[in-house]
């Protein structure tokens, strides 16, 4: 199919959600309030092949009021958790080469943004800067499957904002397309490398496993609406000066939300959702809401 006949090609990637992509190794005890991937929503990878090059731009915005926090026992415990409020503004260039027909690519620079208010302390700033390719191909007229991989830079505009360490997102995308449904979603891992601070331990960072799935009912041509599930889970940041795991720096996380996308033009789209955490370890509740607003050219 040509890229003209399918308007849900146009809702480009989605990638990242701040806190989840980098607040997670922002200290050593530090954990994240949103699931990494979060923000995306439905027909992220319902990619085209074989077109003609063209850009995006999205904004993103995400809030977290998590009033609550799952202990390492997994119990819900009130008045440990924290406001968070995040923007990304990414630009995406997509193109297709001859030389390799069946395959769409794409390149993107994302720069984050974050405010947090937490035990009577407020900061925020400009987060580290994400980039990196996308490739994609269709195994049938309905259907995409494919890889992205960026490089998260280590520092941001300021000590609350900045791992001060580089990190690698990386995950597998896929979609499936039917006439009045969809579905797609990721699975991944992010991995950074050692934490140094001058005066300061010598940590290595948590691994990081997440999914996030995405299923739609394509009720009109305007309204959109759908269903998400969100999964993380986090192994330990391990002190390399002490030689000892940091205590109760695992943590899981699984969140299910309902949203809706507008598909305002061919060219805009608005989507908008609400998540809650169901079960946790050592994290932040998620009691957030998303918004996307994608402009293409």
């Amino acid at each position: 199919m040509r890229l003209t006949e399918r308007p849900a090609w146009l809702w480009t990637l989605v990638r990242f959600s701040i806190p989840g992509a980098f607040l997670l190794g922002a200290l050593p005890a530090a954990h994240a309030s949103d699931i990494t991937l979060g923000i995306i929503g439905p027909h992220e990878y319902d990619l085209p092949v074989d077109f003609k090059p063209f850009n995006v731009l999205v904004q993103y915005g995400d809030g977290n009021a998590a009033g609550s926090y799952y202990n390492g026992s997994g119990q819900r415990t009130a008045g440990q958790g924290s406001h968070t409020w995040s923007g990304l503004t990414k630009y995406v260039h997509f193109r297709s080469f001859d030389a390799l027909p069946g395959v769409g690519f794409a390149f993107e620079i994302i720069q984050g943004e974050s405010f947090t208010l937490a035990n009577g302390k407020n900061y925020g700033g400009l987060g580290p800067t994400i980039v990196g390719p996308a490739a994609w191909f269709k195994p049938n007229a309905h259907s995409t499957f494919g890889f992205q991989t960026f490089m998260q830079t280590p520092v941001g505009t300021r000590d609350a904002t900045s791992p001060n360490y580089w990190s690698n997102i990386s995950s597998f995308i896929f979609d499936y397309e039917w006439k009045h449904f969809s579905f797609d979603g990721d699975a991944g891992t992010v991995v950074g490398s050692t934490k140094h601070i001058r005066g300061q331990n010598s940590y290595f960072p948590g691994v990081v496993f997440y999914s996030n799935l995405r299923w739609s009912w394509k009720a009109t041509k305007l309204l959109e609406p759908f269903f998400a599930l969100d999964w993380q889970n986090v192994t330990g940041t391990y002190n390399n000066t002490r030689r000892a795991y940091v205590k109760d720096s695992s943590s899981r996380e699984v969140a299910l939300g309902v949203g809706m996308m507008f598909n305002i033009a061919k060219n805009f789209s608005f989507t908008t959702r609400y998540t809650h955490s169901v079960e946790g370890r050592n994290t932040p509740e998620s009691n957030a809401y998303y918004i996307k607003l994608v402009y293409l050219w």
